[in-house]
């Protein structure tokens, strides 16, 4: 199968690009014959040495960059005649969109973060994957055809970006509660330092670690210095491999108040991390309903800070959530993810009807919510 990959860019920044570039280069291992667009980033000598071909297209929003980027675009169809063109992000959706009735090939598209606006032009391809079933149920309510969605659960463990082996953990000082995000308010770092201004009254030892970068990194270090326990608040910036600190952690907490479907909650969970995670968006699918970490409400930082004082001083609870997060582990792969797509494309090829949605396996005890530990 030809298979041709849209992004913007392949810098390690986003979800987006490391599904893509993740998918890109398993699919090139299966024997595919695989290509990436993109205007370029640190995974081009990755997707490279697993033989995809990159062809460097700048989708700028700017109309000469963008008709320039139609034609770049056009010629590249024409020379590697693809089955399949898979947009991870709008601009590449729009461009294929474009070009699709003049060209033989299918277009499908991934909806990675189904909260912004243009999100919905995701809705252009033939078959539209949601990355949760709750991001496919909110596409469909914004208009998206329901035949067209299907869920592909995100799969990182296996990733080609990080080391077949697992790094040396990192020491941190003991219990060590680790974040690993964008810092910004939609990942709800305001309230993990709130919650953890509570927390560390209680636990005279913990420590928070956030790892990860963003604009508002000045004023979330403003906010831990008001908490009167900055000094056991760590800002460790963004991190090639995160893994390092999450096997080094005691317990992950992840206090996002909108989450498609984070990467990151399977890397905590096959790092045998102990989670805390707000159920929003498609964290209880990657928590396993519930089974495999703890749900709160979002934006609760009281809520959060019971739950995180409960599990911390309760080493039967902390050392049986931390068995729980590696259950069912093997599912998050990204061998998995890879083949669910394929099958999809070769449903679509062969114009057969279309299957259901795959999810991972969720047990019939439900949500293991705020509530249910506190008892």
């Amino acid at each position: 199968m030809r298979i041709l990959h849209i992004l913007n860019h392949t810098n390690a920044s986003n979800g987006n690009v490391n599904v893509a570039v993740d998918l890109a280069c398993i699919q090139a291992r299966m024997g595919h014959s695989v290509d990436l667009i993109s205007k370029g980033g640190v995974f081009d000598d990755l997707l490279a040495t697993y033989g995809v071909e990159h062809i460097k297209i700048d989708q700028t929003r700017r109309v000469l960059t963008i008709l320039r980027a139609i034609s770049k675009l056009r010629q590249t169809v024409q020379t590697f005649h693809p089955d399949i063109i898979h947009a991870h992000m709008m601009t590449g959706a729009v461009l294929a969109f474009l070009l699709r009735p003049f060209m033989q090939f299918k277009l499908v598209t991934t909806v990675h973060n189904e909260f912004e606006k243009s999100a919905i032009l995701m809705g252009l391809g033939e078959r539209v994957f949601a990355v949760s079933r709750a991001v496919a149920e909110s596409m469909e309510r914004r208009g998206v055809s329901k035949s067209k969605l299907h869920v592909v659960i995100n799969g990182p463990i296996g990733s080609p970006r990080l080391s077949v082996e697992l790094p040396v953990a990192k020491t941190l000082k003991r219990p060590a509660i680790v974040f690993v995000g964008g810092l910004h308010p939609r990942k709800g770092v305001a309230d993990l330092i709130t919650a953890f201004k509570t927390t560390a009254l209680k636990i005279p030892n913990a420590n928070l670690y956030l790892i990860g970068s963003g604009p508002y990194l000045q004023a979330y270090r403003d906010l831990a210095a008001q908490t009167g326990v900055g000094d056991r608040i760590e800002f460790c910036g963004s991190q090639d491999d995160p893994r390092s600190y999450l096997l080094g952690a005691d317990l992950f907490v992840l206090p996002s108040h909108a989450e498609p479907g984070a990467l990151v909650l399977p890397e905590a969970r096959g790092s045998g991390c102990a989670i805390i995670a707000t159920a929003v968006g498609g964290i209880p699918e990657m928590l396993d309903g519930g089974e495999a970490g703890v749900l709160v409400p979002p934006r609760s930082p009281d809520l959060l800070a019971e739950a995180m004082i409960k599990v911390l001083s309760d080493g039967n609870l902390l050392s049986d959530l931390r068995k729980r997060s590696k259950r069912n582990i093997e599912y998050f792969t990204i061998d998995r993810a890879a083949k669910e797509y394929l099958t999809h494309y070769e449903e679509l090829l062969a114009g057969s009807p279309l299957s259901r949605t795959m999810s991972p396996p969720q047990k019939e005890s439900g949500n293991r919510a705020i509530d249910s530990i506190l008892r």
